[in-house]
């Protein structure tokens, strides 16, 4: 048996260099969300409700020297009661490629509005939770992480 050799054409270089080309400029501008996408997506769950401040404690390292993996602990202050619990807490994070980073849903049953996750974030940015309660309020808490390149600032 025989092997030859395969000498791509001309045009199937230009074809690949092109998508090449194209895929690197645009990659920038897909690849990011900004604190604008989040305020949409925000506005696209909510609307106009107002979000106050209080009873979500978000758990995160200033600096984190490994954005692969940024441990991430939410709690809310609620009872859990029947009439009074947290219906959903949703996390955002404004420098990923996309907003919502992971949403945790919640029941009377739960006993307690806590979870923990080890995210990934591309790049120094903030990490926004919001709690929607079950009456209809929104609570919300915002903190900034630093992601740091092979542990030496960035």
């Amino acid at each position: 048996m025989q092997l030859r050799s395969w000498t791509p054409s001309r045009r199937e270089i230009m074809e690949v260099g092109l998508a090449s080309v194209l895929a690197a400029a645009l990659a920038p501008r897909l690849a990011m969300a900004t604190e604008e996408t989040v305020a949409a997506e925000l506005k696209k769950l909510y609307g106009d409700k107002p979000m106050a401040g209080g009873k979500i404690k978000l758990d995160l390292p200033e600096i984190a020297e490994n954005g692969l993996v940024v441990p991430l602990n939410v709690d809310v202050e609620s009872p859990m009661t029947e009439q009074d619990y947290v219906k959903a807490v949703h996390v955002f994070a404004d420098g990923n490629p996309l907003p919502q980073v992971v949403t945790y849903r919640f029941t009377p049953q739960s006993g307690k509005a806590a979870a923990s996750v080890r995210m990934r974030l591309a790049q120094t940015q903030n990490v926004i939770a919001v709690a929607e309660m079950s009456n209809g309020a929104l609570h919300t808490a915002k903190a900034q992480v630093k992601v740091t390149i092979g542990g030496c600032g960035g």
